[in-house]
């Protein structure tokens, strides 16, 4: 272990009882599986804001900003061993706003609405998927920050509490 560290973030757009996925084609660290509507890597002034990061990467790919979405919440940080290096991933969620045009493209792949019972079907990134069962079994009823460690088998989860 070199001690390398990935930091990234990815934002999951919700709509009704659907939520917003990017087949990623071509990415550098994931491609060719459904990741969260936009995200990507931490620029090293945003090393200790993964809000601005999560923004930032969303304006980029999807052309939304901050005033598109509401209720932003960073809701899972993962970590997991890979590659010789620690990858950490903030996972935002948010719902679009009712205004904006829910046809929306992505410069990093093609975009489409998931029913959020119809996720497990889909491949994903390892922590991603972990995530995004929890988030339909237990993240969704929650307002609740959850901190998530990989290993070879699962991803465990605990709440993340404020004290």
């Amino acid at each position: 272990m070199t001690g390398k560290l990935r930091n990234m973030t990815s934002i999951y757009l919700l709509k009704d009882d659907k939520v917003l996925l990017l087949f990623r084609k071509g990415g550098r660290v994931v491609s060719d599986v459904w990741t969260g509507s936009a995200g990507g890597h931490f620029e090293e002034f945003e090393l200790n804001d993964a809000k601005a990061c999560v923004l930032r990467e969303m304006n980029e790919e999807l052309g939304l900003c901050e005033d598109n979405i509401r209720n932003l919440s960073l809701r899972y940080v993962t970590l997991r061993r890979t590659k010789g290096e620690i990858r950490q991933n903030y996972y935002f969620f948010a719902i679009l706003n009712e205004k904006v045009s829910d046809d929306l493209v992505s410069n990093e792949g093609e975009l489409k609405w998931f029913s959020l019972n119809k996720l497990d079907e889909l491949e994903m990134p390892y922590t991603a998927r972990y995530v995004m069962d929890h988030y339909c079994l237990v993240g969704q009823y929650s307002d609740k920050i959850y901190t998530g460690v990989a290993n070879e088998n699962e991803v465990i989860f605990l709440e993340l509490p404020e004290f």
